[in-house]
């Protein structure tokens, strides 16, 4: 599914549909540019999750844990590139919270086969965004369609 999106709000709101849908245990891996809306996105699935603090990105921390009505696990693995090391990524992907993952392609290794990635890329026009879904395993699969419908 590919959905063009016009401003960070929208971004913000999208994401905010998506969390509606998800579930403790679910992962949601994000790749695209600097300043494509990765955290944008994530701030948005956190309001609707529920989270009352302020969303940053966790670029220096790896992961940032926040409570809404389940938990959110917020990661940027960035830092991890060229490295395989596991910081307990078992524990989140299969805890009782959503984790998002920012640059998840650098712990493939690590993902569980059933996720939802999610590229959000920039079009020629600066504000617009172009995210597309991918579900992997029949959770992901009705995600997405119900995010289509």
């Amino acid at each position: 599914m590919k959905i063009q999106l016009g401003s960070p709000e929208e971004t913000k709101l999208f994401g905010e549909r998506l969390a509606k849908s998800l579930r403790p245990g679910d992962v949601i891996t994000l790749e695209g540019q600097l300043g494509s809306g990765k955290t944008t996105f994530t701030k948005g699935i956190a309001s609707g999750l529920e989270v009352k603090r302020h969303i940053t990105s966790p670029t220096f921390t790896i992961v940032k844990e926040y409570r809404g009505k389940m938990p959110l696990y917020h990661m940027d693995v960035y830092r991890l590139e060229d490295s395989l090391e596991d910081i307990g990524f078992d524990e989140y992907f299969h805890g009782n919270g959503v984790s998002v993952v920012e640059w998840a392609g650098f712990i493939e290794p690590f993902l569980p086969v059933n996720r939802l990635e999610i590229s959000i890329h920039y079009t020629e026009n600066e504000d617009m965004r172009v995210i597309d879904l991918k579900p992997h395993g029949s959770h992901f699969e009705q995600v997405v369609n119900e995010l289509e419908g």
